[in-house]
This record gives structure tokens, C-alpha cells and sequence, in this order.
């Protein structure tokens, strides 16, 4: 798909499998929590399927009344893990950093607890590239609502529109970027399959990093 976008004023991203790989840390606690809570393990297949939205927003159907138990499981295995099990996804360090350089307004918004996103990005040496990195329990509602996006442009004087982007890989991040007014880009090897994101359409499809430093730099 290839459409004409404004240049960008601030650059919106989500974390999870589109700047970083933290998925082995986050299946491990996932099926630590699952197997002592009595279902089965999933495989990474399924959780990469399934976990898109906030603990919060999920945990509760998952486990019901046990939910608070269960998710004291996860953040503790979680936080055993989290640093070993972090990989930066390879061109991300880069693009962030000449964006940087054109002075374009970065943040993060994330379906990760706010804490561990911040702890990750400081582990990365990213955090000076971001304005703001907010996480689930951030905002007073998680992705796809617009609340955390309102928070992560609090501070930059720009509002949420043509000029603001949010790329994420998945389809929570692309009705995300739609309810809150900035334009959706998916960012993924992988093109959309047919029907895919009918509900949440992209502006854009990039497959790669330097595809969209070359775009905003053209």
C-alpha cells in the first residue's frame, strides 16, 4: 500500500515485537503463571497470538477471581527474567537515533507494565531518545484506548493528527493510533494479509526499519 503521509512531528511507538524481541520473557512467565494456576502451557505461536492487550484488560477473563494471584505469578518470574531475556531488534537502535537527530518528538506507548517498559529502555541505553515511555497502569486505561497516547504527547505541545504517527505491528496498535487521532503504520516483515486489518486499516505497511528512515528522510 503506498500513500502519501505528512511528515512527522512525533513519532509514536509501541515496544513488544516492534522495537524489541522480549517475547521468551514474557512467554516464560506466561506459562509459569498458566501451568501453576492449572491450565496448560501455550506455545510462543499462541502468545504471540494472544497477548497483545494489558494484563489488567486480560488476566481477569483468563483467570477470573484468581486473577490478582496470577498476576503476582507473572511479574515475579518476570522480573527473574526480563534483562537476560531482552533482545533490541537489529536496525531499531539506529533508526531511533536519526530520528533523534532530525529532532522528531519520539515516545513510546505500551501494553507492558510501565515500570518494566522504563527498565528495559534504561537497560538499552534508549531511554534518552524518548520523551516519554508509558506503559499499562500509566494511563487511567490501556491500549486501544487513547488515554495513553494523550499522556505521551502530554508534554510535547502536539496534538494528535497528520503529523503525529504511531507504528506498532499488531492490530491493537493500529486501532490505538485511529481512536486517538494519529496515523496508523504497521511495521512488520510480513505485509497484511487480506482482511487482515479490515476493522483498523494502516495508512502504511513498512517491512523494515530503514524503510521508514528513508521515507521520512525523502
Amino acid at each position: 500500500m503506498t500513500v502519501r503521509l505528512a511528515s512527522p512531528k512525533a513519532i509514536l511507538f509501541d515496544w513488544d515485537n516492534t522495537l524489541v524481541d522480549s517475547w521468551g520473557g514474557i512467554a516464560e512467565a506466561l506459562n509459569t503463571t498458566l501451568v501453576a494456576m492449572g491450565h496448560p502451557a501455550w506455545s510462543m505461536e499462541m502468545v504471540k497470538a494472544r497477548v497483545a492487550l494489558s494484563l489488567r484488560d486480560t488476566f481477569p477473563a483468563l483467570f477470573g477471581a484468581r486473577w490478582e494471584e496470577a498476576r503476582d505469578i507473572f511479574y515475579r518470574r518476570f522480573e527473574e527474567i526480563q534483562i537476560e531475556q531482552l533482545r533490541p531488534l537489529p536496525g531499531a537502535a539506529e533508526m531511533l537515533s536519526a530520528f533523534a537527530d532530525m529532532q522528531i518528538r519520539l515516545a513510546v506507548v505500551s501494553n507492558k507494565r510501565g515500570e518494566y517498559l522504563r527498565r528495559e529502555a534504561r537497560e538499552l541505553g534508549w531511554d534518552r531518545w524518548f520523551d516519554r515511555l508509558v506503559g499499562a497502569g500509566d494511563a487511567e486505561t490501556d491500549k486501544p484506548s487513547p488515554a495513553p497516547v494523550r499522556l505521551a504527547l502530554a508534554a510535547s505541545g502536539i496534538a494528535p493528527g497528520e503529523h503525529v504517527w504511531f507504528i506498532g505491528d499488531a492490530a491493537v496498535d493500529l486501532e490505538c493510533a485511529i481512536n486517538s487521532g494519529c496515523v496508523p503504520i504497521l511495521l512488520r516483515a510480513e505485509p497484511p494479509r487480506p482482511a487482515e486489518f479490515q476493522a483498523h486499516p494502516p495508512r502504511h505497511h513498512f517491512a523494515a526499519f530503514s524503510d521508514v528512515t528513508g521515507l521520512v528522510r525523502g
